[in-house]
């Protein structure tokens, strides 16, 4: 992990938003990951148990092990900007052991330039989310 505040396969698309010109580039780009997420949540797997508190949106997050004892986030949201940043997120963990998710902070939104770009809610919703999948990774990792 690179100073442990994200896995070094996270580089190549943090640089990728970093190359952004501007906010707008930014969102474009979040709706192609959102389009490409690698582990989407259906909505009839959608419930109150897995939503998310707190965002604007409709965001619903459900994680798991797979066979090999890995981490597994299967995400979705009626948002684009929050499916976006949900696909980006399950990229980011999906792999890795749930105590390595346990200790990820959300530093590499902000080097990726969204934070600023989000809208203060979006941020807060973003947080929520985020925060959700470590508290999930937490209960994991004790298995």
């Amino acid at each position: 992990m690179e100073g442990a505040s994200w896995p070094t396969h996270l580089t190549p698309i943090i640089e990728e938003f970093k190359d952004c010109f501007d906010s707008m580039e930014r969102y474009e780009l979040l709706f192609e990951y959102a389009k490409k997420h690698p582990s989407p949540l259906p909505i009839d797997e959608w419930n109150e148990k897995n939503q998310v508190l707190g965002c604007q949106s409709r965001a619903h997050v459900k994680s798991s092990l797979d066979e090999n004892g890995l981490f597994l986030l299967r995400a979705g949201a009626d948002a684009q900007i929050v499916q976006g940043l949900m696909a980006i997120t399950a990229i980011t963990v999906n792999g890795m052991l749930p105590i390595e998710v346990a200790k990820l902070t959300p530093k590499y939104v902000e080097e990726m330039g969204l934070k600023s770009s989000l809208t203060p809610s979006r941020a807060n919703g973003f947080l929520n989310m985020f925060n959700r999948v470590i508290s999930e990774a937490e209960v994991l990792s004790e298995r």
